[in-house]
């Protein structure tokens, strides 16, 4: 049996239903993010799943110098404060400093530590004490069992609320692959395990200056990830994927979800009920 982590009045974890982080990659203006979550919170509240809100803030680690990062810190925390408050949704994004944790843990309800920090100790620790929920994005370079040494830094400080998030592992120039032993290997160390069906079909770098991706997979190695036993999926989302200024190309549209989201609940529920 897994731990179970709390996020607001949501549940992860062991025999809870199978949750859903979702929303665009990074906040692009006022209201772009704003409607995606309301659509999200609405379907999800139709197909009775848990969601949490996931848009960056900062996108610190493009490809390009040149590429879109976001408002920043204190701008795009006042759009996630406002759906948070809004839309009473719990929201999730990621923090690449040390100095802007402290403020970012006044309005997430989960920080997220991106996968190329994940192994970068007083980062790491310093997120843990804030208390919060913490999603660890597993690193690209990392086996699923290096993530106990991970997980170990968190537990130090006394912080238990810990997701891990299997996104995929390096598999040659600008190619992941998802190894789904992984999900089991990191469920059974005691943790709740989240599957990142976008970033998964990511081509990092791939398109020169940016990343590239094939959105058509993401569902495929979703509803697999649900079978292997995943405590939820991570889906980047938005209403027209093409113009999106961050990881457009493995973004998943908006009127795809619905089909989706229950072919992943219900995949949930049989396993739940041929284990009894």
């Amino acid at each position: 049996m897994t731990e179970t982590v709390h996020i607001g009045k949501i549940a992860v974890g062991g025999s809870h239903p199978l949750a859903v982080i979702a929303g665009p990659c990074v906040i692009e203006d006022e209201q772009t993010p704003v409607r995606i979550a309301r659509h999200l919170r609405d379907l999800c509240r139709e197909l009775s799943i848990p969601l949490i809100f996931k848009a960056s803030y900062d996108k610190a680690n493009r490809t390009s110098l040149h590429s879109f990062r976001g408002p920043g810190l204190l701008d795009g925390l006042a759009v996630l404060g406002r759906i948070r408050e809004e839309l009473d949704v719990p929201v999730l994004s990621d923090v690449h400093r040390i100095g802007e944790i402290e403020k970012a843990a006044e309005v997430l309800d989960i920080i997220q530590i991106p996968a190329f920090l994940c192994r970068q100790t007083d980062f790491v620790l310093e997120v843990a004490r804030t208390g919060k929920p913490i999603n660890i994005k597993k690193g690209q370079f990392l086996s699923p069992w290096d993530m106990a040494n991970v997980v170990e830094k968190v537990c130090s400080t006394g912080n238990r609320q810990i997701l891990i998030t299997e996104r995929g592992t390096m598999f040659g120039y600008n190619n992941l692959v998802v190894d789904f032993r992984s999900l089991p290997i990191i469920r059974a160390s005691g943790w709740p395990v989240i599957f990142d069906a976008t970033h998964s079909v990511q081509t990092p770098g791939g398109s020169g200056d940016r990343s590239g991706g094939d959105r058509r997979f993401a569902p495929v190695l979703a509803r697999a990830a649900v079978a292997a036993g995943a405590d939820g999926v991570f889906t980047e989302v938005h209403f027209e994927p093409d113009r999106a200024l961050c990881d457009g190309p493995n973004s998943l549209r908006m009127d795809s979800l619905p089909a989706l989201y229950r072919e992943l609940k219900a995949i949930r529920l049989a396993l739940k009920g041929a284990n009894g």
